[in-house]
C-alpha cells in the first residue's frame, strides 16, 4: 500500500456551465491510497485516511503540489513526431509536403520503433498516461507503439492507418487492397486488442482518402468486433469538406461516415470543426465522441471548434494534441489553446470544465472511464502531479492568488509539460522531473 500526499483533485462528472461544485471533488491537504496491484483504495483528506491502509504503507510526499488523473489525449499521431512544427501549410497540402513523407518511414520496423517510444515518454513527460493513438499504414509500426506502449503497462488505443483512394493518397503510402488491408487489420486486432492495458482501434484516415469499399469493410468488421473501437477525421478543414463532398455527396461529411454505419459508441472524430446541429444531434444519438484539437486547429488553420455546442447538444468530447498538426504534448497547452478558441466563439471554458476535458471527459470521450479518468476507488491508478510554481511567472501569478479555483485557472493558462513533476502509471513513478521550484509553495 502507497500513500501520495499532497493537494488532490478529480472529476466525478461534467461540472457543466455553471461549475456545478458536486461534480468534482478537491482535498487540498489531501492523500491517494494505491494498492499494490496499481488500483485506487482513497481518495480523501489525509486525516482521513483509515487506519488500516495507514498500517505498514508507504508514503510518497508531494505536499505543496497538486495530484490529478493522468491526462487523456484523445487523438495523436506517434508516426508526425518528426514534423511538428512544420512551416506554411494548410492540412492538405500539409498531408502531402509533411505528414505522408514522415509516416513512410515507418516502414523500417527499428525507426518505428524508436519514434513510438520517443512519442510515449514525451507523453508522460507531460502527464499523459492513456491515449488514441494513430500509428502508419504499416502493420509493423501497430507492432512497434503496443510494444513500447505494453513496456511501460500503459493503458493506450492504436491501430494501423488505412487509406486507399488512388487520387488522395501517394503511390509510397496506399493499401494494396481492402482484402489487404482487412487481413492486416484482423491479425492486428488479434495479436493487441485486449493485450494487457492495449485496445485497438480500426483506423480510417478520413473519408477523403478512403474508398467506398475501405469504408464499407471497416463498418462490417466493427459489427463483427464491436469490442474494438473506431478512430477517423471529419470536417476538419474547408477544402476537405469540398473534396468529400464532390466525391461522396450528401448532406454533410458526418453524414458519409453515418451512411457507412461508423457512427457508433465506440467512434472517435477527431476535429469536426465545421459540423452543424444536425451532425451534433447524430453524434450524441449514437454516442460518437469528438476529439478537440484546438492548437493544431489553430495551427493549420482549419477554424475554431464549437465546444459549447458539442456539449449543449450532448456529444461527448475530449481533448487532443493532434501532434504534429498541433505542436505540444502537454494537455495543460492545450487547455490554454481551448480556453481562447472558446472567447473567441464568444464562449468560456472555466478551470473546473477544462481539467474535466482533459481527464474524465477524455476516459468518456474514449469509453475508457471504467478504468481511468477519476480517483474513484477500484479505479485504475494512473495519475499526474502537477507544480504550481514551475516557472517564475506561474509561482508568482501562484502567490498572488487568492483562491484555489484562481491558482488552478492560472496553471491551466500558464502552465505545460514544465508543470508536471511526475507520473504515475498503476502508482509506480513513470517519469520525474528535478524537484526545484521557482518562488513559494502555495
Amino acid at each position: 500500500m502507497t500513500v501520495f500526499r499532497g493537494s488532490v483533485l478529480h472529476f466525478l462528472d461534467d461540472p457543466g456551465e455553471t461549475d456545478d461544485p458536486t461534480a468534482w471533488e478537491l482535498f487540498e491537504d489531501g492523500a491517494l491510497v494505491v494498492d499494490d496491484e496499481g488500483k485506487v483504495v482513497f481518495a480523501g483528506h489525509a486525516w482521513a485516511v483509515p487506519s488500516r491502509l495507514r498500517t505498514g504503507a508507504v508514503t510518497v510526499d508531494h505536499q505543496g503540489y497538486l495530484i490529478v488523473p493522468g491526462f487523456v489525449d484523445t487523438h495523436v499521431h506517434v508516426s508526425e513526431a518528426d514534423i511538428i512544427a512544420s512551416y506554411g501549410e494548410q492540412l492538405l497540402q500539409w498531408l502531402q509536403r509533411y505528414a505522408f513523407p514522415a509516416e513512410a518511414r515507418f516502414g523500417d520496423p527499428a525507426y518505428a520503433r524508436a519514434m513510438c517510444a520517443f512519442a510515449l515518454e514525451r507523453m508522460l513527460a507531460a502527464g499523459t498516461t492513456t491515449a488514441s493513438v494513430h500509428t502508419s499504414l504499416h502493420p509493423g509500426s501497430v507492432d512497434a507503439f503496443f510494444e513500447q506502449a505494453q513496456q511501460r503497462n500503459l493503458r493506450m488505443l492504436g491501430g494501423k492507418v488505412l487509406m486507399d483512394r488512388e487520387s488522395t493518397t501517394p503511390d509510397y503510402l496506399r493499401d494494396d487492397s481492402v482484402q489487404a488491408a482487412e487481413t492486416q487489420t484482423r491479425e492486428l486486432i488479434d495479436r493487441w486488442h485486449g493485450r494487457g492495458r492495449l485496445g485497438y482501434s480500426i483506423s480510417p484516415r478520413l473519408a477523403l482518402t478512403c474508398t467506398e469499399d475501405m469504408l464499407t469493410m471497416v463498418a462490417r468488421l466493427h459489427r463483427e468486433r464491436p469490442d474494438v473501437w473506431i478512430q477517423t477525421h471529419a470536417a476538419e478543414n474547408p477544402q476537405e469538406i469540398a473534396q468529400v463532398r464532390e466525391i461522396y455527396g450528401g448532406r454533410s461529411y458526418i453524414d458519409v461516415y453515418d451512411r457507412f454505419g461508423l457512427l457508433t459508441d465506440k467512434s472517435l472524430f477527431a476535429h469536426c470543426v465545421h459540423i452543424d446541429d444536425a451532425d451534433r444531434a447524430r453524434m450524441a444519438a449514437t454516442g460518437s465522441s469528438i476529439a478537440f484539437c484546438p492548437d493544431s486547429n489553430m495551427f493549420l488553420g482549419s477554424g475554431l471548434f464549437d465546444i459549447e455546442a458539442a456539449w449543449r447538444q450532448g456529444v461527448t468530447v475530449g481533448l487532443g494534441s493532434d501532434i504534429a498538426g498541433g505542436t505540444s504534448y502537454s494537455q495543460l497547452y492545450q487547455l490554454n489553446h481551448a480556453y481562447k478558441v472558446a472567447q473567441l466563439r464568444g464562449g468560456r471554458l472555466s478551470a473546473y470544465r477544462g481539467f474535466y476535458l482533459a481527464t474524465l471527459g477524455g476516459a468518456r470521450a474514449l469509453r475508457l472511464d471504467e478504468h481511468i479518468g477519476s480517483f474513484r476507488p477500484g479505479k485504475e491508478a494512473d495519475f499526474t502531479v502537477l507544480d504550481f510554481t514551475a516557472t517564475p511567472v506561474l509561482a508568482h501569478r501562484t502567490e498572488a492568488a487568492d483562491t484555489f479555483t484562481e491558482r488552478l485557472f492560472a496553471l491551466m493558462v500558464l502552465g505545460d509539460e514544465q508543470a508536471v513533476a511526475a507520473t504515475y502509471v498503476l502508482g509506480r513513478p513513470a517519469y520525474e522531473r528535478s524537484r526545484t521550484r521557482c518562488g513559494h509553495r502555495p
